[in-house]
């Protein structure tokens, strides 16, 4: 699709209510001095500069914007932006809102005072414009989601070239990262037959070494951990239609009589008897 024309436009007809929503999307070549606001919007909305100059409002002051340039608008704030006398804006645009709208946002240091992305030398982000144009304009419910979908591959794309978002596990030291990687491995992997050795050889320690920084950060050694993750998990299980030998499966142990002692032991009772005091 070649965006020849002066103006185009494609409406999300079934928008959800998910994370990330695309409501609009389109394009327009501008005339010379086209000046949009003061304006308030009640969602998101965010241009890309293909081509020509202009300026947008950004706090108390104005900034120029050329091509490979992007601006949000926040909902509920004051926006004006306007093309340039003669060198006009082309430039393409997406509306959109969600729950995590705002979080997207911040993780790229988008700010109603600093709305702007600079252009950088990757610029994949006028196909994927293109893109959600493009699945806006077909008919049936996965415009939705196939919009919704590339556009969250744009803002990944920025958030890869403007890595200003500070990850929650940056004030960690290196141990303590290793630690935080054995956790979320035992707390997503632990029907895995692995062994605490072979994960201590993956973050790079000895086993020995490793029970060692784990029981010092976490109070308890690798396995008694891996053990607790999985009663944990065994407790919901036994709420649904399984076996005791499925249920000891489904958490990692192999040998059902063991599992069952063990539940025994941090519970008090037996798999059978605490299935028969929680049901409904």
């Amino acid at each position: 699709m070649m965006w020849n024309e002066r103006l185009s436009f494609a409406l999300n007809n079934s928008p959800g209510n998910g994370e990330i929503v695309v409501l609009f999307s389109g394009q327009e070549r501008t005339l010379p001095n086209h000046h949009l606001g003061p304006q308030i919007l009640d969602y998101y909305l965010v241009h890309y500069v293909l081509s020509g100059s202009g300026w947008c409002r950004a706090g108390d002051s104005r900034q120029m914007l050329g091509p490979g340039d992007a601006f949000f608008i926040f909902p509920d704030e004051i926006s004006e932006y306007s093309s340039d006398a003669l060198d006009p804006w082309h430039y393409c645009w997406v509306g959109f809102r969600g729950s995590l709208a705002r979080s997207w946002v911040e993780k790229l240091g988008i700010s109603v005072e600093q709305p702007i992305i600079r252009h950088t030398r990757r610029r994949p982000h006028e196909g994927l414009f293109r893109a959600i144009y493009s699945a806006l304009k077909e008919s049936g419910a996965p415009a939705d989601e196939r919009a919704g979908a590339y556009f969250r591959l744009l803002l990944a794309e920025w958030l890869v070239e403007h890595p200003t978002y500070e990850e929650p596990l940056n004030h960690l030291t290196e141990v303590e990262r290793q630690i935080d990687k054995a956790i979320r491995w035992f707390t997503l992997q632990y029907a895995q037959p692995k062994s605490i050795a072979q994960l201590a050889k993956e973050l790079g320690y000895h086993r020995t070494h490793f029970a060692k920084m784990f029981r010092h950060y976490i109070g308890m050694s690798p396995q008694a951990y891996l053990i607790k993750v999985r009663l944990e998990k065994a407790k919901k299980l036994l709420k649904q239609p399984l076996t005791i030998e499925q249920v000891a499966f489904n958490v990692g142990f192999t040998d059902a009589l063991y599992f069952s002692r063990q539940f025994k032991k941090y519970y008090g009772l037996s798999p059978t008897r605490y299935r028969n005091d929680n049901r409904e």
